[in-house]
């Protein structure tokens, strides 16, 4: 196999992280929240019925911004049945995911929830421009960070929190492009009612940053055309605007899945420059920065077989759904999807792995029982704890393979982090199913002389997974052989990998 290649040099940066790219998803959506995150009864749970156990794999997962409470669940929902004592919240029919919601866990509790995950969890609160529009929006606004003094914000206070949230990120609804949403709009439609709301939101707090819906994919028939109609009526009242995207791989084809971030990459690409199009042709000197706040391996096609077979006039609370459980090849992917964000962090600031807790998520529970890590939680983990700083600019010299989807494609995926203390963390995905993979990394006037650590994540099995039964089935490991020397570091990639090389 011919040796991949690149070179550092802290000359060449892509721009630094912003912390939020660390960012999650909490939705009423199955068992997110509901045996998730709360769940009163359960051995762990505190008074608020909050689980400990979650909470501590959240913590060490390293999230640090929640967009809450949807997705589509958003285009539906009346932010006053969460609020208030719970035993008075009116049960709902959600018509997203055909449940019931019952409202025990509301807006109070979710800020309580990222309270007890410490200061670095900020909000990250949706408005329903579905169902409803700017009036109900300045209503959920005041609610929440009114100090005091106003009818809203009053409320607020005698259901227990005198101090206003704070929540400064908003996002103006959600996939408003698509049709399956409640309220699904025309890109007309659409940028009206999110400027009418933006403008109205700044005039009650000048200082929020402000979301607005960009496509739910890069496949939607209005691609592009789409985000250049909202952001002709939006783009000097709002700072970002969104991407969504899920991966899978499609009649077995995994050459093409584990090349899922080329698709990724594009789609940042293409998006910045339509932004970049848009605001030239404005001639304004606003940058719009992008919100990746819905990304991740969703076997969508599951789900959708899944929902075929739904009765009618069964409204279930809680019901186990997308709860994908995800191999090692998920994880290459998974890895990779982080690689390409990292890579385009100059305007890529915000993004949220979607979800949090059991629905396509890094963390399982079982009701009444045990939390464990899925296979992507630890990329996630380790991307969020070494991937501060400054990226740095990598362009690979590797060897190729061909795909079915993306043509001839890089076997070597990789990106480099470089720290406040010096310290470089490179990560690297070998897309190669069956040859290890050597590497050399030329590191130009960095300073570095060892390596501290190179942690991987391969399986023989690459269907390999942790489950219920056996929660520990795959973690990351220390590799051999990775070396440090006249300024040139040397390792071996296995097949099928997740690799985090640190050096100092």
């Amino acid at each position: 196999m011919r040796t991949a290649r690149f070179t550092l040099d802290p000359a060449f940066t892509v721009g630094r992280v912003d912390p939020r790219l660390f960012g999650s998803f909490v939705e009423h959506l199955g068992r997110c929240v509901y045996t998730g995150i709360h769940e009163p009864g359960h051995p762990t749970a505190d008074a608020a019925g909050l689980r400990g156990d979650v909470l501590e794999l959240v913590r060490e997962l390293g999230v640090t911004a929640v967009r809450y409470p949807g997705g589509n669940f958003v285009s539906g929902y009346k932010w006053e049945d969460s609020v208030g004592p719970v035993e008075d919240r009116p049960r709902r029919l959600d018509l997203a995911w055909h449940s019931t919601e019952t409202n025990r866990f509301g807006l109070s509790e979710y800020m309580d929830f990222l309270r007890k995950l410490g200061p670095r969890a900020e909000p990250m609160m949706a408005v329903n421009l579905g169902t409803r529009g700017v009036a109900e929006a300045l209503e959920l606004q005041e609610y929440a960070n009114h100090p005091s003094g106003t009818a809203l914000s009053d409320l607020r206070a005698s259901h227990g929190d005198q101090d206003p949230y704070g929540i400064r990120l908003w996002c103006l609804g959600n996939e408003m492009d698509g049709p399956w949403q409640t309220g699904h709009k025309t890109a007309e439609e659409y940028g009206r009612i999110a400027a009418e709301t933006a403008r109205a939101m700044r005039q009650q707090d000048p200082g929020v940053e402000l979301v607005a819906c960009g496509s739910s994919g890069q496949s939607m028939p209005t691609f592009a055309e789409w985000e250049a109609k909202v952001l002709a009526e939006t783009y000097d009242l709002v700072d970002y605007i969104s991407l969504h995207a899920y991966y899978e791989p499609v009649d077995g084809d995994v050459d093409s899945f584990l090349a899922s971030a080329v698709d990724m990459e594009s789609f940042i690409e293409n998006v910045v420059a339509t932004c970049d199009h848009v605001g030239a042709r404005l001639k304004s000197r606003k940058r719009i920065n992008l919100s990746f706040d819905e990304w991740n391996v969703w076997y969508m096609s599951r789900w959708q077989e899944q929902a075929r077979t739904f009765e009618q006039d069964d409204w279930p609370e809680a019901p186990r759904l997308l709860e994908d459980n995800y191999s090692v090849t998920d994880a290459v992917v998974f890895g990779s999807l982080l690689i390409a964000l990292l890579r385009h962090a100059d305007r890529v600031t915000v993004a949220c792995l979607a979800q949090l807790v059991n629905v396509i998520a890094p963390i399982m529970t079982e009701p009444g029982g045990p939390a464990w890590r899925q296979t992507t939680f630890f990329p996630f983990a380790q991307a969020s704890k070494y991937g501060r700083g400054e990226v740095l600019d990598v362009r690979v010299d590797s060897p190729t393979y061909e795909t079915a989807r993306y043509g001839e494609t890089d076997l070597l995926h990789a990106t480099a982090v470089r720290a406040e203390d010096g310290t470089v963390t490179v990560f690297a995905v070998n897309r190669g199913r069956t040859a290890a993979l050597p590497l050399e990394v030329a590191l130009g006037g960095l300073g570095l002389t060892s390596v501290i650590e190179h942690s991987v994540l391969a399986d023989a099995d690459p269907d390999a997974r942790n489950t219920l039964d056996d929660p520990e089935r795959v973690t990351p490991r220390t590799a051999g052989g990775t070396a440090l020397a006249d300024g040139r570091l040397t390792t071996v990639l296995e097949p099928l990998s997740w690799n985090v090389i640190r050096l100092a």
